[in-house]
């Protein structure tokens, strides 16, 4: 299976995870949020996974920007409602390759991934 990775492309992370691949001869496949759409049902796979806290990106600008009554009390169904509306707020990148999950990039666990 083509591991895919979902972000948005003008990411500094999303880029360095890109280039990363490509520097190591691993094909994939990318998934632009913005342009191309984030399936509810697949977030909601992602959040049974692995929980939207690690999925929700709290140190992001368009979290941050949110005024505070969205902030406060947060649980999964409104960090779905928000990560839906707005995909920004979905910490980058997303992995799905070889049935597991995972999100961020640091390039040592992905030599191991990937090797």
């Amino acid at each position: 299976m083509t591991p895919i990775l979902y972000g948005i492309p003008n990411c500094d992370t999303v880029k360095k995870a890109r280039r990363w691949l490509d520097d190591h001869g691993v094909a994939h496949q990318f998934h632009d949020f913005r342009k191309d759409g984030l399936d509810p049902a697949k977030l909601q796979g992602w959040i049974d996974a692995i929980g939207w806290e690690k999925l929700l990106n709290k140190s992001g600008t368009t979290f941050r920007k949110l005024p505070d009554a969205q902030k406060d009390g947060l649980d999964a169904a409104s960090a779905k409602a928000l990560m839906l509306d707005q995909p920004a707020m979905i910490r980058r990148p997303v992995v799905e390759a070889a049935g597991a999950l995972s999100v961020g990039f640091a390039a040592d666990d992905w030599q191991k991934r990937f090797a």
